[in-house]
């Protein structure tokens, strides 16, 4: 990519971050961005003022062909209308910094299958959310104690707040340190979905896992990629979501159970499970609806179709 696009990029970054859109959306709508201009680039579109309409949508057509990087199949209908978003957005930001011909957004979005979408979704019984924690141990076994030991933790960390709080994926990622208020056992969500901030109680397991990970291991722990120097940043995941992730498909890999196995262990799903769990406890939909941030109660009725399909 040139280096047009690469002061493209940051410009649209900082003009995201000036209209005051969350850490996440702007990290997230400049990797998007970065994907147009790799592709512009391919295509020999070297400047964006030879942008058209049409190759825009020769690039929406492209999104939705091109294959998954990280699993079989292609993009799901949320992450390609998340690119369309950025896109769209991109394209206002290159008409309000004063490119008259730029093309216009397109507005263009997939329409998601609910029933497929539910179908698809496969949580894990309380039984196996525990039989998962009590595996944690049994992970990494040629590993140096110290290494097993910051991965065990780490994994403990990832129960305790994508299960045990519900966190989406971004929400856990960008959560500090400075977040986690001991003192009234709650933690702070800064700008979750819809830019809603929240407040999510703590029981005492996930306050008991935040203090020891915190005071015992978070200001020990090392990264790699720095060459092993101290963490400088305060985020409470040393590592990012696509690391988080693996770690679950590690512990799920030494599991004797099948059906354990048969299923798709990721973050959201532990975030899915959880709501699920609460739902059958007898907790109220409106009251899960808040603890999971939504927006409207219909995003939380889909776990009472998951439920009736268990």
């Amino acid at each position: 990519m040139n280096e047009h696009f690469k002061t493209l990029e940051n410009e649209f970054a900082l003009w995201l971050n000036t209209l005051g859109f969350s850490h996440s959306i702007e990290y997230g709508y400049k990797l998007n961005a970065k994907e147009l201009f790799e592709y512009l680039h391919k295509n020999n579109i070297i400047h964006i003022k030879n942008l058209t309409q049409k190759h825009v949508t020769s690039y929406f057509d492209y999104l939705q062909t091109r294959p998954n990087k990280r699993r079989t199949g292609g993009l799901s209908p949320a992450h390609l209308n998340k690119n369309f978003d950025a896109i769209d957005k991109f394209l206002e930001f290159l008409h309000q910094t004063g490119m008259q011909t730029a093309p216009s957004p397109l507005n263009y979005r997939i329409k998601t299958d609910n029933q497929l979408r539910i179908s698809n979704i496969q949580t894990f019984t309380q039984e196996e959310i525990k039989e998962l924690q009590a595996g944690i141990k049994n992970t990494y076994p040629n590993f140096t104690f110290t290494e097993r030991e910051r991965k065990h933790e780490q994994l403990k960390l990832i129960f305790a707040l994508y299960y045990a709080c519900g966190l989406r994926r971004t929400e856990g990622q960008n959560l500090q340190i400075k977040d986690v208020d001991f003192d009234r056992k709650t933690i702070f969500i800064r700008q979750g979905k819809n830019y809603k901030d929240r407040i999510i109680p703590m029981n005492r397991k996930v306050y008991e896992a935040l203090q020891d990970y915190i005071y015992n291991f978070r200001n020990l722990q090392t990264c790699a990629e720095r060459s092993r120097s101290k963490v400088k940043h305060n985020r409470l995941f040393i590592s990012g979501t696509y690391t988080l992730n693996k770690s679950l498909q590690d512990l799920q890999e030494i599991s004797d159970n099948n059906r354990i196995k048969a299923k798709n262990l990721t973050l959201h799903i532990l975030r899915h499970s959880i709501a699920t769990h609460l739902l059958q406890n007898g907790m109220s939909i409106e009251n899960i609806a808040l603890f999971l941030g939504h927006g409207s109660l219909e995003s939380t009725q889909i776990y009472t179709h998951i439920i009736n399909k268990i």
